[in-house]
């Protein structure tokens, strides 16, 4: 089985830069996403959602906090089928926190038969393509980075605008 692993800000919803959505009033989807997963869904057995959130480390929000925002994500995109986070601060390096690949084995072990080289990473950051690079998958940047994605071939297999320009090539 593969999985489709995705970062959640920046990737599903709008980054809030130097701030995290603490609220579901702050989550905003990103156009044409629910479109992306509806096109991505037929090439994967799961799609699995990998956040670090460290904004409960801070003491900014609660997991209860982001239970619901992702109660919300969850209802505006059904096709998600798990959701993993790492609340840990960047400083405590916590192997659940990308780009150490604790959720990576959290979802290989709640899904069966699941395997990671035969996966996809899609994110925003070279956190995220390390993450997916460490865990064995293909990995697929988003957004405008195209000079981090030449300064660091290796750690990006592929690069597009958006995730539904990424759908659309499957």
């Amino acid at each position: 089985m593969r999985a489709l692993f995705l970062d959640r800000d920046g990737v599903l919803n709008v980054l809030r830069p130097n701030d995290y959505v603490k609220c579901p009033d702050e989550l905003e989807i990103l156009p044409q996403v629910a479109e992306a997963l509806s096109l991505c869904r037929p090439h994967f057995d799961h799609i699995i959602v990998v956040t670090n959130q460290q904004g409960i480390g801070k003491g900014l929000m609660t997991e209860d906090d982001l239970s619901t925002v992702h109660a919300k994500l969850l209802q505006a995109l059904p096709m998600i089928d798990a959701i993993y986070h790492c609340p840990h601060l960047e400083r405590m390096h916590s192997f659940d926190r990308k780009p150490n690949i604790g959720m990576a084995l959290r979802a290989r072990r709640d899904h069966p038969g699941l395997r990671l080289r035969d996966s996809v990473m899609v994110g925003d950051s070279m956190t995220d393509m390390l993450f997916g690079r460490r865990a064995g998958m293909t990995t697929v940047l988003v957004g405008d980075h195209s000079d981090a994605a030449r300064s660091r071939p290796w750690l990006v297999d592929q690069a597009y605008p958006d995730l539904y320009t990424f759908a659309n090539t499957l």
